[in-house]
């Protein structure tokens, strides 16, 4: 709109000056201001909804966005803050850097020339010798590609299935079209399932960690949607219906237990942003209740709240199967009973002078002078302080008793 700059004139031609000049990441360092209040049309957003909203809680980003967003961001809000647009001087209080994906770990077996010929047949030898004495092969070093079937995996070292002495080289890198290891997630969602390929990614490990793809991982994590699936509906039958273990009847106290303590372990940890552990806590509340001849719908329902965040399509079709004609999404999050998720009893190691002796199982609220007579009273502690005496007894519940005897 500002003709009378936009043409510039010199020696008697006519310029147009260009005007692309900002960088694509200007627009972006404040577009979450315009959020607020986008069809304000005399301000970027109105006062009273920038003091309702700002600061953003939490701010998920890769490792890029270090420079190329958040520091532009905060830059620009800044000079904002101090020209009095908005209040307050930071516009995000929490930032989570989330790993980078790998391409799928790929498998090298070191090979090199049997005898003083280089053009001689080639014979395996462990990715560690080499690497620990490389000057050792002046013919040269091999390498062969094998696939993952091919390998186990002891510890944290990879061996040849073949050969189970030959230690193999594993490694991934970023995944790029020049290296031939891009994952395409249409495909994945093709063969598994956009259920599937969301929880495996929050399941791969920690958020901020960097890991490695792994198609048979999400092969894993479908079986276990798999399992969730027949654990509330009838895989026998034509339609979607419930399974016949699934009923409208109390909850017993085992039953309740592990729903509660499942609510409580889900919900810290989804709120920690520590996915993968939330999903490790489902896949035990599935076990359990997979063995169980009676599966409460009280215990059910609560369940499918639990996984709809990480599998939502699952979720909401189990919803519907659990006899509810609307969607799931506005439900509230389930909320644990705290006397519901403590056990009636524990177990705690019993020592003589450090070393372990036996494990008592005792009411959870035992307290130290009921821990030390449950212990005496062992007959695996009588055994082994027969003939001795107690100098001093540690008595500390819930962990632990040392009975320090001469």
């Amino acid at each position: 709109k500002a003709t009378d700059w936009l043409t510039v004139t010199l020696d008697g031609k006519t310029y147009r000056r260009e005007t692309n000049t900002m960088p694509q990441w200007a627009g972006s360092c404040w577009y979450f201001l315009r959020f607020i209040d986008p069809k304000n049309p005399h301000a970027f957003a109105d006062p009273a909804k920038l003091k309702h909203w700002l600061p953003v809680d939490l701010y998920i980003g890769g490792a890029e966005h270090a420079v190329l967003h958040l520091l532009y961001s905060r830059f620009w809000h800044k000079v904002l803050f101090d020209r009095g647009y908005v209040y307050c001087p930071e516009p995000f209080q929490r930032l989570v850097n989330q790993g980078m994906i790998l391409g799928e770990i790929q498998f090298d077996l070191y090979q090199v020339p049997e005898g003083d010929d280089e053009d001689g047949p080639l014979i395996p030898i462990s990715a560690n010798e080499v690497e620990d004495n490389p000057e050792a092969y002046p013919l040269g070093v091999a390498m062969k590609r094998l696939s993952p079937d091919e390998v186990e995996v002891r510890g944290k070292k990879y061996y040849w299935k073949q050969d189970p002495q030959i230690e193999v080289t594993a490694r991934s890198e970023k995944m790029s079209k020049s290296r031939g290891n891009v994952i395409n997630p249409d495909d994945v969602i093709r063969d598994y399932g956009a259920d599937s390929l969301r929880l495996f990614e929050m399941f791969m490990g920690p958020l901020e960690a960097v890991k490695p793809w792994s198609t048979k991982g999400v092969e894993g994590v479908y079986r276990v949607l798999g399992r969730v699936w027949r654990m509330l509906t009838d895989d026998a039958a034509d339609t979607v219906k419930l399974h016949p273990s699934v009923k409208d009847v109390p909850a017993d106290k085992d039953a309740l237990r592990t729903l509660h303590r499942t609510i409580q372990k889900v919900g810290e940890d989804t709120e920690r942003l520590s996915f993968n552990t939330a999903i490790a806590t489902m896949m035990e509340f599935t076990n359990y209740f997979t063995k169980q001849d009676v599966r409460p719908k009280t215990v059910m329902e609560p369940f499918v709240l639990l996984l709809a965040p990480y599998a939502p399509h699952v979720a909401e079709e189990l919803w519907a199967a659990l006899g509810h004609s609307t969607t799931l999404a506005y439900e509230p999050w389930p909320k644990h009973d705290p006397a519901l998720t403590k056990a009636d009893t524990i177990e705690i190691p019993v020592q003589v002078n450090g070393k372990l002796k036996a494990v008592l199982t005792v009411p959870a609220e035992i307290d130290a002078a009921g821990l030390e007579a449950a212990a005496r009273a062992d007959p695996k502690v009588i055994e082994a302080i027969a003939g001795k005496t107690i100098k001093k007894v540690i008595a500390k519940p819930p962990q632990m008793v040392n009975l320090v005897v001469g």
